[in-house]
């Protein structure tokens, strides 16, 4: 699937991906290939994203989350250093 993390000022990420953990403000979850479609609201935490390079991991402030015909946006308010 195709991930895009994304801040107000700079694209971060842009790849695929097998599956990308987030912090909702609920706790966290996980989305794999051929997820339903969801919109999700994010709380500042860890953001794994997985795949054949191997894992990536940013810390986010907060944001949301657009999960679509396997396409996966994260826009976060910022990324923590």
């Amino acid at each position: 699937m195709n991930i895009e993390l994304i801040t107000p000022d700079r694209k971060v990420f842009a790849g695929e991906a097998d599956r990308v953990k987030m912090p909702g403000i609920d706790g966290l979850f996980e989305v794999l290939n051929n997820h339903a479609p969801m919109i999700a609201a994010l709380k500042a935490g860890e953001v794994k994203i997985t795949g054949k390079d191997g894992v990536k991991l940013f810390n986010i402030i907060g944001g949301f989350a657009e999960i679509l015909s396997n396409n996966v946006v994260i826009l976060a308010e910022g990324i923590k250093a």
